[in-house]
C-alpha cells in the first residue's frame, strides 16, 4: 500500500513544514548505509507533536531559527531563507507528497519542496509554490492539483501518520529502523546510521 512502509526497511518520516526535516533530508541519503523509505506524514496529527508553534516565547523561537540557520551554513547548504509566514500550513503540500509517493517520486519531490521552502523562502501553503516543486520532478500540474483533492490521497496520508504514531514517532524528522528503534530530530540521523551499522 502506498501509505505504508515495509517492515524490513528503515523509514524516514518528514513533514515539509519542518526545517529540521529539511536539514535531515539533505543528508539522510548519504548517511544511512541502508536506503530508507521516505514517508510523508502529518506532524500536527502525531501524539505529543512538539512543532515549531510550541515555543514558550519569541526568544525561544528566535534561538531555534538561529540554530537551524547556523547548521545549514556549517553544512554548506544554500543560504537559508525563511518563508513568510513561518510556520506555514503544509496540508496541501503533504497531500502532494503522498501522491508523489504513490507514483514513485517521493524523494525528488520532497527535496525540491524543502528547497522551495527553506532555500527559496516560499510558503508551501500556496499551491503554486508546491506546483513549482512538482514540476521540477516532472509531475504534471493538472494531475498534482487533482490528486491533492482526492479523499484516497488524504486517507493514505492519515494511514501513514497512524503507522508512524504506532511505531513511536512523535515529531519530525524521525527515522524508524527495523527492530523498532526511533531516532528523532536532525541529530537522529547519526543515531540511525550507527544502529544500521554505518
Amino acid at each position: 500500500m502506498a501509505g505504508s512502509s515495509t517492515a524490513d526497511a528503515p523509514a524516514f518520516y518528514f513533514d515539509l513544514f519542518s526545517p529540521e526535516a529539511y536539514l535531515a533530508s539533505e543528508r539522510v541519503l548519504q548517511e544511512l548505509v541502508v536506503s530508507a523509505e521516505w514517508m510523508p506524514i502529518s506532524a500536527a496529527a502525531l501524539p505529543r507533536a512538539d512543532g515549531v508553534e510550541g515555543f514558550r516565547c519569541q526568544t525561544d523561537r528566535e534561538a531555534f531559527l538561529e540554530r537551524i540557520t547556523r547548521t545549514a551554513e556549517r553544512r554548506g547548504l544554500q543560504p537559508l531563507r525563511w518563508p513568510d509566514p513561518f510556520p506555514f500550513d503544509s496540508a496541501f503540500a503533504m497531500r502532494v507528497a503522498t501522491y508523489a509517493k504513490q507514483i514513485g517520486r517521493t524523494v525528488p519531490f520532497a527535496q525540491a519542496a524543502f528547497r522551495q521552502a527553506f532555500a527559496g523562502g516560499r510558503d508551501l501553503s500556496v499551491p503554486d509554490n508546491v506546483l513549482i516543486a512538482a514540476a521540477a520532478c516532472e509531475m504534471h500540474p493538472a494531475a498534482v492539483t487533482k490528486a491533492a483533492t482526492l479523499g484516497s490521497i488524504a486517507a493514505r496520508l492519515d494511514e501513514a501518520t497512524a503507522l508512524a504514531a504506532a511505531r513511536g514517532v512523535h515529531d519530525v524528522p524521525a527515522v524508524w529502523v527495523p527492530g523498532g528503534e526511533i531516532f528523532h530530530g536532525d541529530e537522529g540521523i547519526d543515531g540511525a546510521a550507527r544502529a544500521l551499522g554505518a
